[in-house]
């Protein structure tokens, strides 16, 4: 029975991955975003068994920070000669591809689509080479006249009074998670530094594996911890390979259309793999209302309803990429969806090793994990994509059998912006005795530690920032533990521990 009879033909199904890093040896021979996802394009369409890039109706682009080419998808378009009567591009946020497949699997399952490219890409690596050679970059753009439809909420994920201090920066704020996530689980510094170092070694091994990643070298635990020229502090308690590593070249695509025009380009069914369920949600638009900085619910909720609308459960998960910025955010993701740090919990290696481009990480996951699916066909897939501060999450639920009833997809928003929040006490309000919730120490490119940040509870329950440019505070703070601590807060906001 041919896929056009055995199934709904609307059903929305992926049938090609493709992913590609490039190592330019200099200026001369480095690729420019665009040019490093085309090749993604044509690796999707040869691993969906196609001689050629399908036409498409829709070119869909992640955006991108590496360069500004006013409507990446048409000059895509270009580069591989097709004329799709739509190009789109995401807002910011590393949530995005999956938020990608959710929208275009709806979008195909009602009829508004047959067949669309999904792809991103970056070029961080070559863009700071020519920073620090003072070289212009004359990479292609689109015409002016030429405009894409925007795809995805756009969310100011900034307090202004977090600007206002400087605190805007994941490398800031996911340091921030972990000294909160470490004190609510009751460890000593020394114990919870043992368990994120184990934990990403074990990233480190899958990296090593995959053909994909930007960095294939196993790193042992103590290897991870210790700070040095190549390892340097950079926001206490992460010294560099605890990081994002967004200084690559890279590109992913996915190939996405109906079961009945899978079917009608011959694709071989055991290419196909199907979305099951989606979700998107974001926690409290601001960390400064955020609850606890221990604690995620809206992850809790989007994962739990994602897994229900594909009729599964998080113990019947074989398969899970979760996004891996940072320790702190798996240890967050893994919190909320109930699974333990010592299982499988990425497919690539994860940000620091597999590779950070920017907003597009969660597309070589997907890629990924589609592999490993037709490997193990009946098995099922989970994807986490996290965007901002832990704050704007999407779930993918896959497998290589049709799901039953069609793909299913929830954005419980409005029940996560009813939960309990706290207010943000200005500075002037703040002025007095406050507790240590959480902090990180900010270290210079030496690796000196020279900036205190502090999340700080007031006795009425508000939360308040604290800041230090002391650096003898900043010095004692990256040793022992502070959170629980009394301080006092001086009108400027400026953080003296009692």
């Amino acid at each position: 029975m041919s896929a056009a009879t055995s199934l709904d033909p609307r059903t929305p199904v992926l049938v090609g991955a493709g992913q590609f890093l490039h190592r330019a040896k200099g200026l001369d021979d480095a690729l420019d975003p665009v040019a490093l996802m085309a090749e993604a394009v044509r690796a999707a369409a040869a691993d969906a068994g196609l001689a050629d890039v399908p036409a498409a109706d829709s070119i869909r682009v992640v955006g991108l920070l590496s360069w500004r080419y006013g409507d990446p998808a048409w000059v895509l378009a270009q580069e591989l000669g097709l004329s799709p009567r739509e190009t789109a591009v995401t807002t910011m946020g590393g949530n995005s591809p999956q938020t990608l497949v959710n929208g275009t699997a709806l979008e195909i399952q009602r009829g508004e689509l047959d067949l669309a490219i999904l792809t991103g890409g970056e070029a961080w690596r070559t863009r700071m080479r020519a920073r620090k050679q003072d070289m212009e970059l004359d990479w292609r753009k689109a015409p002016e006249d030429q405009v894409a439809r925007l795809l995805g909420e756009d969310l100011d994920m900034t307090h202004p009074d977090e600007r206002a201090r400087g605190l805007m920066m994941p490398v800031q704020v996911y340091p921030m998670f972990e000294t909160a996530i470490r004190a609510a689980a009751g460890r000593s510094v020394e114990d919870h530094q043992a368990l994120v170092a184990g934990l990403w070694s074990r990233f480190s091994e899958v990296a090593a594996a995959n053909p994909n990643a930007w960095l294939r070298e196993a790193r042992t635990p103590e290897e991870l911890l210790a700070t040095g020229p190549a390892n340097r502090m950079i926001g206490f308690p992460y010294p560099k390979y605890m990081n994002s590593n967004n200084d690559v070249d890279m590109g992913a695509a996915l190939i996405m259309c109906s079961a009945e025009k899978a079917a009608a380009l011959g694709i071989p069914r055991d290419r196909w793999v199907f979305p099951q369920s989606g979700t998107d949600c974001h926690e409290h638009q601001f960390i400064s209302n955020r609850w606890s900085f221990s604690e995620t619910p809206a992850i809790a909720l989007g994962g739990r309803m994602a897994l229900d609308l594909a009729g599964t459960t998080i113990d019947e998960v074989e398969i899970v990429d979760l996004y891996s910025c940072f320790p702190s955010a798996v240890q967050l993701g893994a919190q909320s969806l109930g699974l333990p740090l010592d299982r499988q919990l990425t497919r690539t290696g994860g940000l620091a090793f597999a590779g950070g481009p920017w907003n597009n990480y969660v597309m070589h996951a997907i890629a990924t994990v589609m592999n490993d699916l037709r490997e193990q066909p009946g098995t099922t897939g989970l994807v986490w994509a996290n965007g901002g501060y832990a704050t704007k999450h999407a779930f993918g639920v896959y497998r290589t059998t049709p799901p039953v009833g069609g793909f299913q997809h929830a954005y419980p928003q409005d029940v996560i912006d009813a939960m309990p929040r706290r207010e943000l006490a200005a500075p002037a309000d703040a002025a007095g005795a406050a507790t240590i919730e959480a902090y990180t120490v900010m270290h210079s490119r030496d690796g000196v530690p020279e900036t205190v940040y502090a999340a700080c509870l007031l006795a009425d329950g508000r939360r308040a920032w604290g800041t230090s440019a002391d650096v003898a505070l900043a010095a004692a703070m990256c040793n022992g533990e502070w959170v629980g601590r009394a301080a006092t807060l001086a009108p400027d906001g400026t953080i003296t521990p009692t």
